[in-house]
């Protein structure tokens, strides 16, 4: 008998085959397509012929926590403690999962605010806890009264990801005081914040709750060298949360995978030394710059896009198709793939929505969007 029972192939997985199937052009899932950077590649090659193919140890590598922690304090002021305070995970989904099934109980509650990232409830449901499933507003921003009347003393997690996947949508300053105060009335709620494309916003820069006093002590931050880095295979992420928090997150990750690919992290370790974080969101900003020009030139609706590499657009001017079917024929008869926002929700919520992922080379959105513009 299933644990999982609704649970079955992922959409990213499913259209991503139809891609291969119908010889389209991918964009649907979430990863570039341009070459990492040669300054990487040329670090990996180097230490394959090095003696660090043995596991680290389970927290992570030693030195590359200490940079972690330096690079939390560049970027956000906030002093974290190496040893006690940071996790290398493989990947953030498996700092996500790690945390929900070493912080959730059986009956217990966790909020997640639809339309939302596919990895957030299966962990919820090996717990034996309650997946509450929140819609956000129409523009995809937190809808503050249906949040605080979701949660009550059951509310173990409430998780939060900003810049949001799938919409591109960020939090507000208002935002975090919300929170700030839903935290104050419930003060054993945890916040579980995944900000894997923390380093790729545009006008706005990223409000983090490592900029977040109130939130440190409630808080767990997940992060993705992943999207930062453009290495999304390598699967490699970490986790920062106070020691306490952070002590039962380890007891399970050292149970999942123990430790993290060895010459991934000693990559990684030089790599950070030479990389500007700060220029990953002006070339993505050139990125998305670009596609949304190409975009206005086909019949879709473009919503604002204000972080991540994600692009959501309705089509409703185009078909009353479902986003499911609309996807499906954009994939067969044009040779495009996009990911329906309907699978995002809980319910299924269809509003006419696809999302595009724009981590690709210039040629490859060129030749997508001439394929749109049949229409």
């Amino acid at each position: 008998m299933s644990k999982l029972p609704h649970i079955g192939t992922s959409i990213f997985t499913v259209m991503s085959q139809m891609a291969l199937e119908n010889n389209a052009i991918n964009l649907s899932q979430g990863f570039p397509n341009f070459p990492v950077d040669e300054r990487l590649t040329t670090i990996l090659s180097g230490l394959a012929k090095e003696n660090i193919h043995q596991y680290t140890p389970m927290s992570g590598l030693p030195s590359l926590l200490e940079k972690i922690a330096n690079l939390t304090n560049h970027s956000y002021q906030r002093t974290v403690s190496p040893k006690e305070e940071i996790l290398i995970t493989a990947g953030a989904t498996e700092g996500i999962f790690a945390t929900i099934q070493a912080l959730v109980k059986a009956s217990e509650e966790v909020i997640i605010l639809d339309p939302s990232y596919d990895c957030y409830e299966a962990p919820i449901l090996l717990s034996n806890a309650k997946p509450i499933r929140v819609p956000l507003n129409n523009e995809f921003t937190p809808n503050w009264e249906r949040i605080n009347n979701a949660v009550n003393k059951k509310t173990k997690l409430i998780i939060i990801n900003n810049p949001h996947n799938p919409t591109g949508k960020t939090w507000t300053e208002n935002d975090f005081l919300q929170l700030e105060k839903l935290i104050d009335t419930y003060p054993n709620l945890i916040v579980l914040s995944d900000e894997d494309y923390e380093y790729i916003t545009f006008e706005q820069k990223h409000i983090s709750v490592h900029l977040r006093l109130k939130l440190w002590e409630k808080s767990i931050i997940i992060s993705s060298f992943g999207k930062s880095f453009h290495i999304t295979g390598w699967k490699i992420g970490y986790v920062i949360a106070p020691e306490n928090l952070m002590r039962e997150v380890k007891k399970v990750h050292q149970f999942l995978v123990f430790s993290v690919s060895s010459i991934a992290q000693h990559a990684i370790n030089e790599y950070i030394d030479l990389v500007d974080v700060n220029q990953i969101g002006k070339f993505y900003k050139q990125k998305r710059d670009f596609f949304q020009s190409l975009l206005k030139e086909t019949k879709l609706e473009l919503f604002p896009c204000e972080g991540t590499y994600f692009q959501v657009a309705s089509y409703k001017n185009i078909s009353n198709e479902s986003d499911v079917d609309f996807t499906k024929r954009l994939v067969t008869e044009f040779g495009v793939a996009t990911i329906p926002i309907s699978t995002f929700y809980a319910n299924g919520n269809d509003n006419k929505c696809i999302r595009f992922c724009f981590a690709k080379d210039d040629e490859t959105l060129i030749q997508a969007t001439e394929r749109l513009r049949k229409f």
